[in-house]
């Protein structure tokens, strides 16, 4: 019985090769003789519409900024001192800075929606916490700490998409997706300022966790990275901009440009991280009301999210590192300037939207410029090295005002100190811009 099931298997094996040697000539024709298939390359998505996710997601996050208007009702409640209620602002730009390393590899290895989707979730989370605040060390932790690294992970998308999908206009767009974060406050701040107002700062804090949960799950959901190899419609890469490799961060770290553009990155930002971390109290010991308090903040996201978008595109032309350096010369000019009017309304408005414009301006064009000096394949990782400096700067920012306001009861040798730092900045620009030249870069400096 075995030996016939065996001999019936071999005897279907020749049976079906002999049908294959048969039919194969007839086969063949007709493949010939049929028109021949047209293999057509599946189109990309419409790029503009990672701008739209990016600048969504840059909405929720930037609550960041709008910190100052609950400093006010911690106090009152808690009696806290404003060198501790600084220190939260603090952790939370630390966290930002460090876990924007992490949220950027992830970015790199497995596209932006992971770590987008992280942010998103740390970010709500907490916010919801801070309403349950009753101590100084949870609110170091929920907010400082959760709310930071959400910010670190949520952050770290929309910069490398953007840079990927429009080499063309790379500091525009760039510039779009980050005026988002810095637009942010022109609605939370005035937003959350009336809330406090009728419902208090707990139900807030609640609201703002929910509505930034559903802006970061959309933002999140038109992020992607373009396919390999991908360029825009009718745009051609100069020759030097092809020539052009990425660099690992490894190699990064191994340039004299990257700790000249870090010392610049920390000392320009500084002035700005400050005058965020204390913009609603320092208006108020000048004696606006709180509304007007309020509106100073709207001024200076109006000047933030405008440095980020326009002086983006500005720099397209004018180079990446002279559109740094007019900006941090500004703000050293502005810092003095903005303590003597803070009496007078109108200047002092004037003055917050200069100082926040040269603030934006540096969140924007140094991304950009991280892009054109190391490409954009592990820009994540890359920019994030970089930003450890911006966290610095957060550090340094909020620690010299409350510092200094705690001693003497006025901001007035804290504005000085910053406009002496942004000279600091400059410096570091000039010798960055010469050893840029002197190597032969290809980025237009």
């Amino acid at each position: 019985m075995l030996l016939c099931d065996v001999k019936r298997r071999a005897f279907r094996r020749a049976r079906a090769r002999c049908l294959v040697r048969a039919h194969r000539p007839r086969f063949l024709a007709a493949q010939a003789a049929s028109p021949p298939r047209i293999m057509y390359d599946p189109q990309p998505m419409n790029r503009w519409r990672v701008v739209a996710g990016g600048v969504l997601m840059n909405l929720a996050l930037g609550s960041l900024y709008a910190w100052s208007v609950f400093v006010a009702p911690l106090e009152k409640e808690f009696g806290w001192r404003r060198a501790q209620t600084s220190l939260v602002f603090t952790i939370a730009v630390v966290t930002f800075a460090i876990t924007f390393i992490f949220g950027g590899r992830l970015q790199d290895r497995r596209g932006p929606r992971p770590a987008a989707f992280i942010g998103t979730v740390l970010v709500s989370l907490g916010f919801f916490l801070t309403s349950l605040t009753s101590s100084l060390t949870f609110l170091y932790v929920v907010f400082g700490v959760i709310v930071g690294a959400g910010n670190g992970f949520g952050y770290a998308t929309p910069i490398p998409v953007a840079s990927k999908w429009f080499p063309d206009k790379r500091g525009l767009v760039v510039g779009l997706m980050v005026g988002g974060y810095g637009a942010s406050s022109a609605i939370i701040g005035p937003l959350a300022t009336n809330l406090i107002a009728s419902i208090g700062w707990r139900t807030t804090f609640q609201i703002l966790g929910l509505a930034f949960l559903v802006m970061g799950m959309a933002g999140t959901f038109l992020m992607a990275n373009p396919p390999a190899g991908y360029k825009p419609d009718g745009w051609t890469p100069s020759a030097s901009a092809a020539a052009r490799r990425d660099f690992t961060t490894i190699e990064v770290l191994r340039t004299p440009q990257f700790y000249l553009l870090w010392i610049a990155y920390c000392l320009g930002t500084t002035a700005g991280l400050m005058t965020i971390s204390q913009l609603v109290p320092m208006a108020r010991s000048s004696g606006l009301t709180a509304t007007a308090a309020a509106l100073a903040l709207t001024m200076g996201a109006f000047g933030n999210a405008g440095g980020r978008i326009l002086s983006g595109w500005l720099s397209d032309s004018l180079g990446r590192l002279t559109t740094l350096r007019i900006m941090v010369l500004v703000s050293a000019l502005a810092m003095p300037l903005l303590f003597a009017v803070r009496e007078q309304v109108g200047l002092f408005y004037l003055l917050v939207i200069v100082v926040y414009w040269c603030y934006g301006t540096q969140l924007s064009v140094f991304a950009s410029t991280t892009a054109d000096f190391y490409g954009t394949r592990n820009l994540g990782m890359n920019y994030g090295a970089l930003f450890t400096a911006w966290g610095a700067a957060g550090v340094l920012g909020p620690l010299i005002a409350g510092r200094v306001f705690d001693a003497t009861k006025s901001y007035q040798y804290a504005f000085y100190a910053a406009s002496a730092l942004a000279l600091g900045a400059l410096a570091a620009l000039l010798i960055a811009q010469r050893a840029a030249s002197g190597e032969g870069s290809t980025v237009k400096v």
